[in-house]
C-alpha cells in the first residue's frame, strides 16, 4: 500500500502587487496555520519518506514549515515546477514516477489542481480544499506507477477551521 498526503499551501498575501504570483509569501494567517496543521500530522505520528512541492514561494514555504515540525530534512524537498504550472495529468505523472522504495509521500500544491487531484485519485468529490488543508489518500497499489483514477481512498481530510 502507498499513502499520499496532499497539502494545499497555507494562506498567502496579495499585499505587494509588484510581486509575481509565483513569489507571493505566506501571510500572518498562513504562518500560523502551517505549523498548526503540521502538528496535527505529528500527533498522528506521520512521517513522510518523500516530500514534493511546487517551487512557488507560498507552497515551498508551507512545505518547509511542515518538514521542520515532521523532522524531514528541508534540503531533501523535491521542487517540481509542474505542480505550479500544470493540471491533474501533471500531478499524476509526478506521482507515477515516484520510486517504489517510498511508501509515504507528501505533496504540496495549489488549488484548483490539488482538489481536482484528490477527487481523481479517490473518486470522491471534495468541493474545494481550503488553504493549508491536508487530505490523506491510501492506495492499494504496490507501485506508484499504478496510481490512477479511483485507485485511492480518503483516510482523512484535515483543515484549520475544523480545529477552531
Amino acid at each position: 500500500m502507498k499513502t499520499i498526503y496532499l497539502v494545499r499551501h497555507a494562506k498567502s498575501g496579495w499585499d505587494n502587487h509588484d510581486l509575481a504570483d509565483f513569489d507571493r509569501p505566506l501571510n500572518d494567517r498562513g504562518l500560523k496555520s502551517a505549523p498548526f496543521m503540521a502538528y496535527q500530522l505529528k500527533k498522528k505520528e506521520i512521517k513522510p519518506d518523500l516530500v514534493i512541492s511546487s517551487p512557488a514561494n507560498r507552497a515551498f514555504t508551507t512545505a518547509e514549515i511542515f518538514c521542520e515540525i515532521l523532522e524531514y530534512p528541508r534540503d531533501q524537498i523535491v521542487p517540481r515546477i509542474e505542480i505550479y504550472e500544470g493540471g491533474t495529468t501533471h500531478l499524476l505523472n509526478i506521482v507515477q514516477q515516484i520510486p517504489d522504495n517510498y511508501t509515504t509521500v507528501m505533496l504540496f500544491g495549489h488549488n484548483p489542481t490539488i482538489t481536482d487531484f484528490v477527487n481523481l485519485l479517490a473518486g470522491n468529490h471534495i468541493d474545494s480544499m481550503s488553504t493549508c488543508s491536508i487530505v490523506s489518500v491510501d492506495m492499494k497499489i504496490k507501485s506508484w506507477e499504478k496510481a490512477a483514477a479511483d485507485t485511492g481512498k480518503i483516510v482523512f481530510h484535515e483543515y484549520p477551521k475544523k480545529h477552531q
